[in-house]
Order: C-alpha cells, then sequence, then structure tokens
C-alpha cells in the first residue's frame, strides 16, 4: 500500500495503482467478457426467517470479480455499459459496485486464490443450504484469536455466524444497515461505527467495500489495533490486498458462492502480513 491511504481510502488507491499498470496487465486492454446478476432469496430449512440477496459478477477471461448491491438497487443499464468494455473504463464508472466488481475480476485474473498467492483453500462439504453455512460460518469464526467472553461486532448480520461466534463463547454485536432483528430475537444496530468502540474485534462482510462503509471500519481496527476479519463473496479478490493495513484475516468466496449448489465446494483464507 502506498503512502496515499491517508488522504485517499485503500480501496481508491488500489483502484489508482491498477490503473497505472503497477499490479499486472493494462487494464484498458482487457475486456468484460460477461456481466450478470445472480438474485436470491433464501428461507433456510428450520429458521423462522429469510433474506434476499443480489450480486453483480463480471467475467474477465477466467477470472469471475462479483458485488454485492441491494437487491433492486442497480440501474437496468449496468448490465449493458460493463459488457464488452474494458477495465480500466469500468474502475471510473460512476456506480461503486460496477468499480468493486471490476477491480475484483482483475484481481482474481492477475492474483487468483491460490497457496503461492497466501491462499489456504478450505473445503465445503455436500449438504442443505444451511449446513453449507454453518460449515463456513465455522471456518469463518476460527480467523479469529479471541478469548471466551470477548465482543466481536458483526457488520453484516449472518445467523450462522452469529450461531458460531456463540459455540466459541462470544459475545456481539450484530450491525446491518437495514436494522431490525436477528433470527434469534436480538436487535440489530444500524451504525456500525458507533457500536465498534464496545468491541473487542471486528467481523465485517465484503459488502462494506461496495456500499462505502468499509474504510472508516478498517481505520477503527487500525487505530484501536483490534482485529478486522472480512468475511467476501464481494472483493474476495480485493480485499487480502489490505492484509497488514487494518485487515488482519480474510475468509475468500469467490463465485460460484456456497448458496448456489448443494455439492462440495472450497473457500480460501488468508491471515496477517502484507500482500
Amino acid at each position: 500500500m502506498t503512502t496515499t491511504e491517508t488522504a485517499t481510502t485503500v480501496l481508491d488507491d488500489l483502484i489508482l495503482r491498477v490503473r497505472a499498470g503497477e499490479l499486472g496487465p493494462d487494464p484498458a486492454a482487457r475486456r468484460i467478457a460477461v456481466a450478470f446478476t445472480t438474485c436470491q432469496a433464501v428461507r433456510h430449512d428450520g429458521r423462522g426467517t429469510g433474506y434476499r440477496n443480489e450480486v453483480l459478477s463480471l467475467r474477465l477471461a477466467e477470472a469471475v470479480g462479483s458485488c454485492a448491491v441491494e437487491p433492486g438497487a442497480l440501474p437496468a443499464g449496468a448490465l449493458d455499459d460493463c459488457v464488452g468494455a474494458d477495465v480500466a473504463r469500468l474502475l471510473e464508472h460512476p456506480l461503486l459496485p460496477v468499480r468493486v466488481a471490476a477491480l475484483d475480476a482483475y484481481l482474481m485474473h492477475v492474483t487468483p486464490h491460490t497457496p503461492g498467492n497466501g491462499a489456504r483453500p478450505v473445503p465445503l462439504p455436500a449438504g442443505t443450504s444451511l449446513e453449507k453455512s454453518r460449515a463456513r460460518a465455522q471456518s469463518v469464526v476460527q480467523l479469529l484469536d479471541l478469548r471466551p467472553g470477548a465482543t466481536v461486532l458483526v457488520v453484516g448480520v449472518v445467523n450462522s455466524l452469529l450461531e458460531a461466534l456463540r459455540s466459541r463463547g462470544l459475545g456481539y454485536v450484530p450491525c446491518d444497515l437495514k436494522g431490525g432483528e436477528t433470527e434469534f430475537g436480538e436487535t440489530v444496530a444500524g451504525d456500525a461505527l458507533a457500536a465498534a468502540d464496545r468491541c473487542d474485534a471486528l467481523l465485517v462482510s465484503g459488502m462494506t467495500l461496495g456500499n462505502g462503509t468499509f474504510e472508516p471500519l478498517r481505520r477503527h481496527a487500525l487505530r484501536h489495533g483490534k482485529q478486522l476479519v472480512m468475511f467476501a463473496q464481494t472483493g474476495s479478490a480485493v480485499l487480502p490486498r489490505f492484509l497488514g493495513h487494518g485487515v488482519s484475516a480474510v475468509c475468500a468466496e469467490p463465485y460460484p458462492f456456497f448458496w448456489l449448489d448443494g455439492g462440495p465446494g472450497v473457500i480460501h483464507r488468508y491471515r496477517g502480513g502484507v500482500r
């Protein structure tokens, strides 16, 4: 990371470096072949509530980059803007989710999730949507190095993650922009940064990259020396770039995501250090 991270967000800085050709081939010479959205509605068997997801994904050669968006928020013309466009142009797109998805696709293309690039694969077993959700959750919370009784800020409420934290004797403050309640009747805070001061560590969805809320949380973790663990379907190839710069670990899950298929899968974990 360069010294400009104090004046701009680390995401802005990384985009500038990619556009300058510092991290791989000229992005102006790389075009997006396929642009698509994945819309999902889920209510796991045995759970009382459900939710919806929508993800923008861009295909660059063998790589797919993704960014989650609020369902229905993506303009109708966004896919037309992306398909056939060069990556450099999309890195300047007015929509942040498009910029994030394009950056993710480019970085997946030049630095895929392999051991040589610092990734450690973790197999997910075949199973129901709930079984796979719980298996992923256990892999994510293992990235937190905390004693029982510590409190974790969870940004982007995933009920399986809350279960996994409780199983380790950890408290948590659930937070999501939509507010509401968890599956277990707990109040969901709407302001993550306001809740961060009373938490020992942060467990944060990659969705924060696409809605602009990541940077304040990263700076909080860096300033206070707290662990910041990211679980990332959005920006799975982007967030490992911030290891050692506020991010302590990443559970990266590129497309296709665990909820799309009942068969076995794989996620990739990164810990510590500077990438």
